[in-house]
């Protein structure tokens, strides 16, 4: 039988030993970017993209390349920006004045061109970050569901702003309208499915857009530009490609970026905000750090607790922002839990991305691996053990998960959002305990209680319904459905997404008024009539 150490050095593979059906069938170098209608060819420098998976070479190991992407420059951004601005034309270019019947089509048209590129964006999820193939489907295959359903509920909206209101002697009809030039920027953990929950809404609902790709995941999206570009009128969709301190910074000093979109980290979220000159006028919908925690009473059923947890805190290796990343474990059933979590990790599958049932993957970041272990190793130094077998284990871009216990105050891993397969577990005696650590959190995204007396369940939802904004009963934290709002409180959060919170978040409730009198019911109905206003109208999309 093969040991954990022989697992653990033989997980890279020589390139003829990688399946066929999951190699790249050739390195992508990426020469063009879309601005303006345009695909427009790139002749500067470039970024080589490096896979989290390594291959075996005479050389020792080497991380994969998978190709390049365009590093443009502040005149290239700029220019980008131009092509938006133009597109949008103050609210009277063709895109913000189309009618919703007319974008929904666009954005249908667009869906089933993504969907033909299904296999190649399936592929270069898994190479760029190390998803696995069956999760890299599923993020592909939730995203197409998320546009779809994103097109349902604005179908549902349209519906009930059709009609007119009459108060007080006055005529009214409202409407959502949009708010101008969007900048959109995805993160690496869901680089499609992220990017395009901020993306699609921002679209159809009548901005104009620049899109810069995650640095780890971007080039997935080339293979859609083109279909950007055949579904879209000139200038609405623009990419972006660059460095962030050399093309985002110009870009928001501008003051022309009516809306901020960023899944990411609050330090660079208030950095950018801070660089708009009018920043009553921005517009920010942001998802940025957290660390959830789960509390595990006295009164949990821990092989539950232990089953969510593992989930919870490893999917896609911990680097999701809705993980949990600390536990809060009741001292009398801390023993307990700990075994089991310990045994129960012990039992997950690693390897490479493409092998059946894997579940452990080696990770995008090439820092991370020296930052976990720097986290483990300080958590040791204050105390602390590593209480799994193997927990901290690495080989290259692969940490093996560790499970470190008892965390204390002192450690990075008791505030810093470790974004990776870490698990900090921390003993209470006292409910206020992790209720206080919540309180003074930086975070306020989630929580996930574990215990069976609904007594005790209300007597921690009530408090903390008010510190974060989704407690999760007896299971993990997470995103879904998608027709829940996902939000958070503190640094974790601006705004709120969900497929009806989008459309709300980036567009305005603009109003046509008028008195009621029989002259200007007569130029309504004539209006109404003739159809020969988008927003001043009757109609609607079944």
């Amino acid at each position: 039988m093969t040991t954990f150490e022989e697992q653990l050095d033989h997980l890279f593979l020589t390139e003829d030993a990688i399946p066929a059906e999951f190699r790249l069938p050739a390195e992508i170098h990426q020469r063009e970017y879309l601005s303006g209608g345009e695909m427009k060819t790139w002749t500067g420098d470039v970024h080589t993209v490096l896979s989290p998976i390594c291959i075996k070479t005479a050389n020792g190991l080497e991380r994969k390349v998978i190709g390049s992407y365009p590093l443009c420059g502040e005149e290239e951004a700029m220019a980008s920006l131009n092509d938006a601005i133009l597109a949008y034309r103050d609210g009277r270019g063709e895109w913000p004045t189309m009618s919703v019947a007319e974008r929904i089509a666009c954005v249908e048209k667009f869906t089933g061109k993504m969907i033909a590129q299904k296999q190649e964006v399936v592929s270069l999820i898994m190479w760029e970050i190390g998803k696995s193939y069956a999760d890299s489907v599923k993020e592909f295959d939730r995203t197409v569901e998320y546009i779809h359903a994103t097109i349902d509920a604005l179908k549902d909206l349209d519906r009930k702003s059709s009609g007119f209101a009459i108060e007080q002697g006055i005529i009214g009809q409202i409407r959502r309208s949009p708010l101008g030039v969007v900048l959109c920027m995805g993160p690496f953990n869901y680089p499609l499915n992220e990017t395009f929950t901020t993306l699609i809404p921002a679209l159809i609902m009548g901005n104009t857009l620049l899109f810069k790709p995650p640095k780890h995941g971007t080039l997935l999206h080339y293979p859609l530009l083109e279909a950007f570009r055949e579904c879209f009128p000139k200038g609405v969709v623009n990419t972006i490609y660059g460095r962030g301190n050399v093309i985002i910074a110009p870009l928001m000093e501008s003051g022309k970026i009516n809306v901020l979109t960023l899944i990411g980290s609050s330090k660079v979220a208030n950095q950018l905000k801070k660089m708009h000159p009018k920043v009553n006028r921005l517009r920010a919908i942001l998802g940025l750090d957290a660390k959830n925690a789960a509390i595990i009473t006295d009164k949990a059923d821990i092989d539950l607790a232990v089953k969510e947890c593992v989930l919870g805190s490893l999917s896609f290796n911990g680097q999701r922002c809705t993980a949990i990343k600390i536990i809060f474990v009741h001292s009398s059933v801390a023993d307990a839990f700990l075994e089991k979590m310990s045994a129960a990790v012990g039992k997950l599958k690693f390897g490479m991305p493409w092998e059946k049932d894997v579940f452990l993957t080696p990770l995008p970041e090439p820092q991370k691996p020296g930052y976990l272990q720097s986290c483990v190793a300080d958590a040791v130094a204050h105390g602390a053990k590593v209480i799994n077998t193997h927990g901290g284990a690495a080989n290259a871009s692969f940490v093996y998960p560790a499970i470190v216990y008892p965390v204390n105050e002192k450690m990075k891993l008791y505030r810093e959002e470790q974004f990776g397969p870490v698990i900090p577990v921390i003993p209470f005696d006292n409910i206020e305990t992790p209720i206080n650590y919540l309180i003074e959190a930086d975070h306020g995204q989630q929580v996930a209680l574990f215990s069976n007396d609904a007594e005790e369940l209300a007597s921690l939802i009530d408090p903390l319904v008010n510190q974060v904004s989704r407690v999760n009963i007896n299971c993990q934290c997470q995103r879904g459905p998608d027709i829940f709002p996902f939000t958070g409180r503190k640094d974790s959060a601006e705004a709120t997404l969900s497929v009806f919170d989008a459309l709300r978040a980036f567009s305005i409730r603009s109003l046509v008024a008028t008195k009621q009198t029989e002259e200007n019911k007569a130029l309504i109905n004539k209006i109404v009539s003739d159809q020969s206003s988008n927003f001043l109208s009757t109609k609607y999309i079944f």
